[in-house]
């Protein structure tokens, strides 16, 4: 039988020349080739906050909790939160790593020329939900796993979103502003401020986290309409009143607020583009959990800019972390933050429990849980199709 070397070479090889890695018998298995294994995981730093809270999991500092177990395996753990760069942290250990660890706060991006020189690369985990920071095709293409926690913050970034349409509805910012800064001005902010009920709000990908959505929308008495590639159970169509939208371009006039729910995809990547937003509603409100660059990042400033777009609130950007002259930072009537929505303590205690389970699984031998799959045996998930 060939070794797991000579497998991983001929893949790498039917990789490089174009193949894909579906098309031949030489893809990789899953678990891991026996021996120690080093494991390499980038993670943002929280410095002064690290000691404020022990569940505080998924900073580098506590490198998801996992360090003692894996050492005392004999495998090796790195953790760095230096991954961009040719002379960065992760770049040295590119070569000889086994396992990589990233999230979506913090994304290493696992570009084509990354996965060439990982020449013992086998896994690729995302510590969260969300793996487009990697090249998935490339992935693919050399054999690689890649999986991630799936549900693992899917709670968390739904009561985000509930909470970034009530911040742009109530305009809420802007008043916070004017205490700050010493002002009282109640008609500054009342001028557009709406109540929640009766508004009609369209989410634009209706998967785990726009499901719950949904379901936290209906005691708002919304009109609550969604877009997908399937619809959703009926049974939760009628439990929250969710009308099915297939033309995506006929439900954008329709609606008052508009949530992105939709997966990064080469079909999603600048979904909303000038002429997108143009056809929603002048004086939309739209909240983007999802990732920054399903939005062209110029036409969102422009349409923040004429008023076309009243309110833009959401915490991806493109790139991330955003430079500091990111022009998303500076238009008009936005609600953003840092990429925070799936990072509540809450969901680190479940991805970081998650990933540890993949790994304990990978170093058995044994099947991950079939959802977590984002590349398996060279075919991508569904939703990166």
């Amino acid at each position: 039988m060939a070794s797991k070397g000579v497998i991983a070479s001929a893949v790498r090889a039917l990789a490089s020349s174009g193949s894909s890695a579906s098309s031949t018998t030489f893809t990789r298995h899953l678990h891991a080739s026996g021996g120690s294994k080093k494991i390499v995981g980038v993670f943002y730093k929280a410095n002064e906050y690290a000691e404020l809270n022990p569940n505080f999991l998924g900073s580098q500092e506590r490198a998801l909790g996992i360090r003692d177990w894996l050492e005392s395996q004999g495998h090796e753990y790195i953790v760095t939160d230096d991954k961009e760069g040719p002379n960065c942290e992760l770049e040295k250990h590119i070569e000889d790593l086994h396992v990589l660890i990233t999230t979506p706060f913090h994304p290493a991006y696992v570009t084509a020329e990354r996965i060439k020189k990982a020449k013992n690369l086998e896994l690729l985990l995302t510590a969260g939900i969300g793996s487009d920071h990697i090249d998935l095709k490339a992935a693919a293409a050399a054999g690689l796993t890649v999986a991630e926690v799936t549900g693992s913050n899917v709670v968390s970034v739904a009561e985000d979103e509930l909470m970034r349409i009530l911040i742009l509805v109530r305009n809420f910012v802007p008043g916070y502003q004017q205490i700050v800064t010493g002002e009282w001005n109640v008609a500054g902010i009342a001028h557009r401020a709406y109540d929640l009920e009766g508004k009609t709000v369209g989410t634009v990908g209706a998967g785990r986290i726009g499901r719950l959505l949904l379901q936290r929308l209906k005691p708002f008495n919304c009109n609550l309409l969604y877009h997908d590639r399937v619809k959703i159970d009926p049974e939760l169509e009628q439990q929250t009143g969710a009308k099915f939208e297939e033309d995506l371009d006929a439900m954008l006039p329709k609606c008052d607020v508009i949530v992105v729910n939709t997966p990064l995809t080469e079909k999603t990547r600048g979904l909303f583009d000038k002429e997108r937003i143009a056809k929603c509603k002048k004086g939309v409100l739209i909240v983007n959990n999802a990732r920054g660059a399903i939005m062209d990042t110029q036409a969102v400033v422009d349409a923040c800019s004429s008023g076309h777009i009243a309110g833009y609130s959401g915490d991806v950007w493109n790139p991330q972390p955003a430079p500091k002259d990111h022009p998303w930072r500076y238009m008009p009537n936005h609600a953003m933050t840092p990429h925070i929505s799936g990072t509540t303590i809450d969901a680190q205690l479940r991805y970081a429990a998650g990933t540890k389970d993949m790994l304990d699984r990978y170093f058995k031998g044994e099947e991950f849980p079939a959802q977590n799959y984002i590349v398996k045996d060279g075919k991508l998930a569904s939703q990166y199709q």
